[in-house]
């Protein structure tokens, strides 16, 4: 069991190879995750970047890190330019190098900064925070497989959330990491400009009929069971029944989970 002592990121073993690396200071909750194969690791989002997550990665494993971008919102890409391997959607590449069109720094760090309860490192600055910007090494698109040697992942095209958003699914384990796509406990946001109500729902229900045995959200509760999949192909069922599968709907409330158009 690894234990790791750390003033703003939380590490939790999910097994002996799979780390959640979560950020709970922070009001949006974020968890990264680390997987370890036998050649290499898989990196699945980056954090906030209010602190350098290298820092924990390094104490996890000396493993070569490919980073896996699940979609390149300023919450999950904020450590990105401590790694030298990072892997984005090719409809998302655009938003890496140049940033979400649209969206000001100044819009960004004011959420980013807001509600932080957690100790942040020396050094941090609320004003000076700027998204990460840079080139990736490489593109994804639906169906891709990164082998990490003895662990095979298979990339997941689930739009909605934003255009090239991702689900990784870990073959070995049968574990689901949903990005945002799929989480507990706040709203599942689809009413920005730059998201897709009709087209997240289509996301919601391919990954609905996948047989996994445990699904890991991007925010606030840490590992969720997949029986809640019945449920989601019902909600689904449910908004197109009801015709309000389109921006300014509002929340749609469920046993388990919301969704916001």
């Amino acid at each position: 069991m690894v234990t790791i002592h750390d003033p703003w990121f939380t590490v939790e073993e999910i097994d002996s190879t799979t780390y959640a690396i979560s950020e709970y200071g922070h009001w949006e909750k974020v968890h990264s995750f680390l997987l370890l194969g036998k050649e290499k690791a898989a990196l699945i989002d980056t954090g906030l970047g209010i602190d350098n997550m290298k820092r924990i990665t390094d104490q996890l494993t000396d493993l070569p890190i490919v980073v896996i971008t699940t979609h390149v919102h300023a919450d999950h890409i904020g450590s990105h330019g401590e790694y030298e391997t990072i892997l984005v959607h090719e409809a998302e590449e655009d938003w890496l190098v140049n940033g979400i069109k649209g969206l000001t720094v100044d819009q960004i760090r004011k959420e980013m900064c807001r509600d932080i309860t957690g100790q942040t490192p020396e050094g941090f600055d609320p004003e000076k925070y700027t998204p990460y910007t840079g080139k990736p090494t490489g593109l994804l698109s639906d169906g891709d497989l990164i082998d990490l040697g003895d662990r095979l992942l298979t990339i997941f095209h689930t739009p909605g959330h934003s255009p090239g958003h991702i689900c990784v699914l870990d073959n070995n384990r049968e574990y689901l990491f949903t990005g945002d796509l799929f989480y507990l406990d706040t709203p599942i946001y689809a009413f920005y400009p730059t998201t897709d109500p009709v087209e997240l729902l289509n996301s919601l229900e391919r990954i609905s009929y996948l047989q996994v045995a445990r699904i890991f959200g991007a925010h606030n509760t840490l590992g969720i069971d997949p029986s809640v999949l019945f449920e989601v192909q019902e909600a689904v069922y449910e908004l197109r029944r009801r015709d309000v599968v389109r921006h300014g709907t509002g929340i749609h409330t469920f046993k388990s989970f919301s969704v916001r158009f």
